[in-house]
Protein backbone atom coordinates (compact mmCIF):
# COMPACT_ATOMS: atom_id res chain seq x y z
CA UNK A 1 0.00 0.00 0.00
CA UNK A 2 1.67 2.88 -1.33
CA UNK A 3 -0.21 5.97 0.52
CA UNK A 4 1.59 9.28 0.14
CA UNK A 5 0.09 9.78 3.31
CA UNK A 6 1.98 6.69 5.35
CA UNK A 7 4.85 6.83 3.06
CA UNK A 8 6.25 10.64 3.06
CA UNK A 9 8.50 10.16 6.02
CA UNK A 10 10.71 7.47 3.84
CA UNK A 11 13.38 10.27 2.57
CA UNK A 12 13.76 11.26 6.54
CA UNK A 13 14.20 7.38 7.00
CA UNK A 14 16.33 6.93 4.42
CA UNK A 15 18.72 9.84 5.49
CA UNK A 16 18.84 7.91 8.81
CA UNK A 17 19.56 4.69 7.68
CA UNK A 18 22.19 5.46 4.88
CA UNK A 19 24.61 7.37 7.87
CA UNK A 20 24.11 10.94 6.71
CA UNK A 21 22.01 11.69 9.44
CA UNK A 22 24.97 11.22 11.68
CA UNK A 23 28.18 11.88 9.38
CA UNK A 24 26.63 15.23 8.74
CA UNK A 25 26.62 16.74 11.95
CA UNK A 26 29.87 15.27 13.49
CA UNK A 27 31.59 16.77 10.53
CA UNK A 28 30.11 20.41 11.18
CA UNK A 29 31.23 19.45 14.49
CA UNK A 30 34.64 18.90 13.23
CA UNK A 31 34.93 21.59 11.67
CA UNK A 32 33.52 23.90 14.24
CA UNK A 33 36.69 22.37 16.78
CA UNK A 34 38.82 23.47 14.27
CA UNK A 35 37.94 26.90 13.89
CA UNK A 36 37.48 27.09 17.52
CA UNK A 37 41.41 25.71 17.84
CA UNK A 38 42.48 28.59 15.50
CA UNK A 39 40.67 30.98 17.85
CA UNK A 40 42.13 29.67 20.60
CA UNK A 41 45.50 31.83 21.33
CA UNK A 42 43.45 34.92 20.83
CA UNK A 43 41.65 33.75 24.16
CA UNK A 44 44.88 32.99 25.67
CA UNK A 45 46.21 36.41 24.92
CA UNK A 46 42.91 38.22 25.94
CA UNK A 47 43.00 36.31 29.36
CA UNK A 48 46.70 37.16 29.84
CA UNK A 49 46.05 40.72 29.31
CA UNK A 50 43.54 40.69 31.30
CA UNK A 51 45.38 39.39 34.14
CA UNK A 52 48.09 42.10 33.03
CA UNK A 53 51.02 39.68 32.22
CA UNK A 54 51.92 42.26 30.87
CA UNK A 55 52.37 44.18 33.27
CA UNK A 56 54.80 41.66 35.15
CA UNK A 57 58.61 41.23 35.15
CA UNK A 58 60.17 40.74 32.36
CA UNK A 59 61.38 37.22 32.57
CA UNK A 60 57.10 36.39 32.58
CA UNK A 61 56.39 38.71 29.97
CA UNK A 62 59.22 36.72 27.92
CA UNK A 63 58.29 32.91 29.02
CA UNK A 64 54.92 33.75 28.42
CA UNK A 65 55.11 34.88 24.90
CA UNK A 66 57.49 31.51 24.29
CA UNK A 67 54.58 29.74 25.28
CA UNK A 68 52.25 31.92 23.70
CA UNK A 69 53.68 31.06 20.37
CA UNK A 70 53.67 27.29 21.24
CA UNK A 71 49.90 27.61 22.05
CA UNK A 72 49.68 29.32 18.42
CA UNK A 73 51.31 26.76 16.98
CA UNK A 74 49.13 23.79 18.60
CA UNK A 75 46.46 25.35 17.58
CA UNK A 76 47.36 25.27 14.11
CA UNK A 77 48.25 21.57 14.40
CA UNK A 78 44.74 21.15 15.91
CA UNK A 79 43.15 22.91 13.46
CA UNK A 80 44.92 20.55 10.57
CA UNK A 81 44.32 17.28 13.13
CA UNK A 82 40.31 17.58 13.02
CA UNK A 83 40.08 19.29 9.27
CA UNK A 84 41.62 16.26 8.30
CA UNK A 85 39.27 14.24 10.60
CA UNK A 86 36.18 16.40 9.13
CA UNK A 87 36.81 14.64 5.32
CA UNK A 88 37.48 11.00 7.18
CA UNK A 89 34.55 10.87 9.13
CA UNK A 90 32.30 10.24 5.45
CA UNK A 91 34.36 6.97 4.87
CA UNK A 92 33.17 6.08 8.62
CA UNK A 93 30.83 3.54 7.53
CA UNK A 94 29.60 2.22 4.20
CA UNK A 95 26.36 2.13 2.31
CA UNK A 96 24.06 -0.84 3.74
CA UNK A 97 25.97 -1.32 7.12
CA UNK A 98 23.68 -2.20 9.96
CA UNK A 99 25.79 -0.39 12.17
CA UNK A 100 26.59 3.04 10.79
CA UNK A 101 26.24 5.25 14.25
CA UNK A 102 28.79 3.40 15.93
CA UNK A 103 31.97 3.93 13.65
CA UNK A 104 30.73 7.77 13.69
CA UNK A 105 31.47 7.88 17.10
CA UNK A 106 34.38 5.38 16.99
CA UNK A 107 35.70 8.27 14.72
CA UNK A 108 34.80 10.92 17.28
CA UNK A 109 36.76 9.45 20.10
CA UNK A 110 39.73 8.86 18.14
CA UNK A 111 40.05 12.24 16.57
CA UNK A 112 39.39 13.65 20.43
CA UNK A 113 42.27 11.62 21.60
CA UNK A 114 44.40 12.51 19.51
CA UNK A 115 43.88 16.23 19.95
CA UNK A 116 44.08 16.25 23.67
CA UNK A 117 47.04 13.74 23.76
CA UNK A 118 48.93 16.43 21.19
CA UNK A 119 47.89 19.26 23.27
CA UNK A 120 48.83 18.16 26.03
CA UNK A 121 52.20 16.53 24.69
CA UNK A 122 53.49 19.53 23.21
CA UNK A 123 51.82 22.67 25.15
CA UNK A 124 52.41 21.10 28.33
CA UNK A 125 55.88 19.70 27.38
CA UNK A 126 57.12 23.10 26.59
CA UNK A 127 55.05 24.73 29.13
CA UNK A 128 56.71 23.02 32.20
CA UNK A 129 60.03 23.40 30.01
CA UNK A 130 59.69 27.23 30.11
CA UNK A 131 58.66 28.24 32.42
CA UNK A 132 60.93 25.76 34.80
CA UNK A 133 64.03 27.03 32.79
CA UNK A 134 63.32 30.50 33.45
CA UNK A 135 60.74 30.88 36.66
CA UNK A 136 61.97 28.11 38.64
CA UNK A 137 59.93 27.83 42.03
CA UNK A 138 57.22 30.74 40.61
CA UNK A 139 56.43 28.95 37.29
CA UNK A 140 52.93 27.76 38.70
CA UNK A 141 51.72 31.57 38.85
CA UNK A 142 51.60 30.96 35.22
CA UNK A 143 49.58 28.78 34.55
CA UNK A 144 46.45 30.60 36.05
CA UNK A 145 47.58 33.98 34.53
CA UNK A 146 47.13 32.63 31.24
CA UNK A 147 44.30 30.54 31.37
CA UNK A 148 45.88 27.18 31.08
CA UNK A 149 45.28 25.20 34.26
CA UNK A 150 45.97 21.60 33.84
CA UNK A 151 49.59 23.45 32.99
CA UNK A 152 52.63 22.93 35.41
CA UNK A 153 55.69 23.72 36.05
CA UNK A 154 58.13 21.67 37.15
CA UNK A 155 60.99 18.83 35.70
CA UNK A 156 58.70 16.01 36.78
CA UNK A 157 56.26 17.89 34.57
CA UNK A 158 58.21 18.10 31.59
CA UNK A 159 58.31 14.16 31.46
CA UNK A 160 55.33 13.56 32.39
CA UNK A 161 53.15 16.26 29.58
CA UNK A 162 54.43 14.39 26.92
CA UNK A 163 54.14 10.78 28.19
CA UNK A 164 50.41 11.55 29.14
CA UNK A 165 49.76 12.97 25.70
CA UNK A 166 51.10 9.60 24.12
CA UNK A 167 49.04 7.61 26.78
CA UNK A 168 45.97 9.74 25.89
CA UNK A 169 46.38 9.00 22.35
CA UNK A 170 47.34 5.63 22.65
CA UNK A 171 44.15 4.55 24.82
CA UNK A 172 41.64 6.88 22.77
CA UNK A 173 43.02 4.96 18.96
CA UNK A 174 42.59 1.34 21.44
CA UNK A 175 38.55 2.16 22.96
CA UNK A 176 37.77 3.37 18.60
CA UNK A 177 39.85 0.59 17.02
CA UNK A 178 37.71 -2.00 19.55
CA UNK A 179 34.35 -0.17 18.88
CA UNK A 180 34.97 0.02 15.27
CA UNK A 181 36.14 -3.87 15.46
CA UNK A 182 32.90 -4.64 17.21
CA UNK A 183 30.56 -3.14 14.57
CA UNK A 184 32.77 -4.32 11.88
CA UNK A 185 31.94 -8.31 13.56
CA UNK A 186 28.60 -7.10 13.48
CA UNK A 187 28.11 -5.46 10.02
CA UNK A 188 30.21 -8.88 8.21
CA UNK A 189 28.44 -11.44 10.09
CA UNK A 190 24.97 -10.47 8.81
CA UNK A 191 26.08 -10.19 5.02
CA UNK A 192 25.78 -13.05 2.42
Amino acid sequence: MENKFLTFIKPYLSYIDNGHFFRKPFSWLYSILAVINLLFPLVVIYKASDNRIFDSQGKFIAVFLLVWIVVAFAGWISFQLWWDRKAKISTSSAAGDEFIATPVFSHFIQTLGEWIGTYIGLVGFCFALFTTLFLGGEGYYMSGSIGIPFMESGWVSVIVMPVTGFLIIVISRFLAEQIKALSSIANNTRKP
